[in-house]
This record gives C-alpha cells, structure tokens and sequence, in this order.
C-alpha cells in the first residue's frame, strides 16, 4: 500500500461506516464541531484518518482498522 492508500478523509469515512447518510451532512457535522478525532473535536472535513485513529460521533466510537 501506498501512504495515500493508508488515510481517508474524516467526512469519507463518515460516510463508508454508515455514521452519517450523505456527504453534505458529514460536512455539516464534521465542521459543526460534533466529531471527536483522537478525543479531540475535529472540524476539518478533510483531516487525513490513518489506521488506530480513533473517530467519536453520535455516541459510537469506531477506530480506524482498514
């Protein structure tokens, strides 16, 4: 694997792992300030995820495992 096949965006991954429905909303989340990354609010949308990061939205926490 290439390093650019080892991160995603925050609002993809979003996506992928069913946290939210659309794009649109994961923007809207993510830069609303309701997205924990590492245990710290993220409000950029494209912050690179890699594997052991940690993702808190909506009560779920789910770690990168790709």
């Amino acid at each position: 694997m290439t390093n650019e096949q080892d991160t995603m965006d925050l609002q993809d991954f979003l996506k992928l792992r069913g946290l939210v429905e659309t794009g649109g909303e994961a923007k809207f989340r993510v830069q609303g300030g309701e997205v924990r990354l590492n245990g710290d609010i993220e409000t950029r949308r494209r912050k690179k995820l890699r594997r052991g990061d940690v993702v808190e939205y909506a009560g779920q926490r789910v770690k990168v495992d790709w």
